[in-house]
């Protein structure tokens, strides 16, 4: 869909944003939004060589940015040999086409470029058919520009020139039915993929194995934290976007109280809403996690603002219910004496492992679930008992002598059924 970002063939690009009075503050550009659009940029193989930021009351129904404005943004690609100019602001395909004829070069906005990123880190089959899917949702509107050239080329004088009579508006119509095609297909392999999840959820729901997910902006440190809690061993770099498919891990909180933990993509803000909806599949896990921790970056100055995106995004995933944990992570990097603190706050360092003890203790105690470690004396008439245990608690050891005699980490419900049988300590 888009050009390839590759070692080789690094792209020069210039960013370009607008802040105009009538656009909200979400859709609006600033030094803080260029500075976040050109770590993008970097991440997705290419260089920043120059940045406009325009000023204006309205977008420009035709250019976005004015005609004015256009032609310095032409002149500063030319001087610095940029082969794409990329907006922070979203464009509608007819902007997005006539700025591409006026600038003679490639034109993305920031949706594009993300949509790049994920296609080169998707690993899973299932990141890849969400890449895809939101690939295609976004080109389908555009398609028009591939064929656009022939009905501006009518229009202005008459006959067809040789050789584009006919089949002009007959393969766009042709191209839009493959995409949705495509799309119709893709969305029919994410509901498999829902379908096997939903399997997996009730499998850990009737052994009551809590769930623990794992969110925040990208780069606040999540698969770090990950690490440093299981010892996953997942790669942690220091760029947007470094975790694309979700990763579990079990984690031992107590004696009694075992989690899994799952890391999920970065929340960004701007994320194309097409890919928020690409990405349910694999976001829906927050709406049916017993806990999320939110990781915050505490060393970011624009912390508030990325904990208020991450906060939006939850809600419209219906996971606005679910219990919290506020991880202000970096804190080894924060200035001043006073960290975070409160009920369901804690301060911590991923990398140095300072808090990480006070945080286990805090997820123990929002995921106790009255589980407790007894010993049970079964009578061999009674051994389907054990079968029960097997299924539904943490067996640990089993001796045969005069009875069955059982360790195991049982549920309350199964402690109610099994009373006469625990041998008190």
């Amino acid at each position: 869909m888009t050009e390839r970002f590759t070692e080789e063939n690094i792209n020069r690009a210039v960013l370009v944003g607008l802040n105009a009075g009538a656009l909200s503050r979400e859709e609006n550009a600033d030094e803080s939004s260029l500075e976040e659009l050109a770590a993008l940029l970097e991440t997705a193989g290419g260089t920043c060589v120059g940045t406009v930021l325009q000023n204006k009351d309205a977008p420009d129904p035709r250019t976005f940015i004015g005609e004015g404005k256009v032609a310095e943004v032409k002149e500063l690609a030319q001087a610095m040999g940029a082969d794409m100019v990329i907006f922070d602001n979203a464009l509608s395909p007819s902007q997005q086409r006539v700025l591409s004829d006026e600038l003679g070069v490639a034109v993305l906005d920031r949706s594009a470029l993300i949509l790049d990123i994920f296609a080169q880190r998707a690993r899973t089959k299932e990141g890849r058919l969400q890449v895809e899917l939101a690939q295609y949702k976004y080109l389908l509107p555009r398609l028009t520009g591939m064929w656009g050239h022939l009905v501006r080329q009518t229009a202005s004088g008459g006959k067809s020139p040789i050789g584009t009579r006919g089949p002009g508006e007959t393969q766009l119509e042709t191209d839009r039915r493959h995409i949705r095609r495509k799309i119709a297909k893709l969305e029919e392999d994410l509901k498999e993929v829902r379908r096997v999840r939903a399997v997996q959820r009730e499998r850990r729901i009737k052994n009551e194995v809590p769930v623990v997910a794992i969110v925040g902006y990208t780069n606040a440190g999540k698969s770090t934290l990950l690490n440093a809690l299981t010892g996953a061993g997942i790669p942690a770099n220091n760029r947007l976007f470094d975790t694309l498919d979700t990763t579990t891990r079990t984690l031992e909180l107590s004696d009694t109280c075992t989690a899994l933990l799952s890391d999920t993509v970065g929340f960004i803000s701007k994320l194309p809403h097409h890919l928020v909806e690409a990405f349910k599949a694999t976001l829906e896990e927050l709406s049916f996690a017993d806990l999320l921790l939110h990781v915050i970056d505490a060393s970011n100055p624009e912390w508030r603002e990325q904990a208020a995106v991450v906060e939006a995004l939850i809600y419209e995933l219906g996971a606005a219910e679910t219990p919290r944990i506020d991880v202000f992570n970096k804190c080894d990097r924060c200035g001043g004496d006073i960290l975070p603190h409160g009920e369901d706050i804690v301060a911590i360092s991923a990398r140095t492992g300072e808090g990480l003890d006070q945080l286990r203790a805090k997820m123990a105690d929002r995921l106790d679930s009255g589980a407790r470690r007894v010993t049970l004396c079964l009578p061999y008439d009674q051994g389907g008992l054990l079968d029960t245990l097997y299924r539904e608690a943490k067996v640990e050891q089993v001796e045969y002598g005069e009875t069955i005699q059982v360790t195991a980490v049982c549920p309350p419900k199964l402690l109610g059924q099994l009373q006469a049988y625990i041998q008190e300590s």
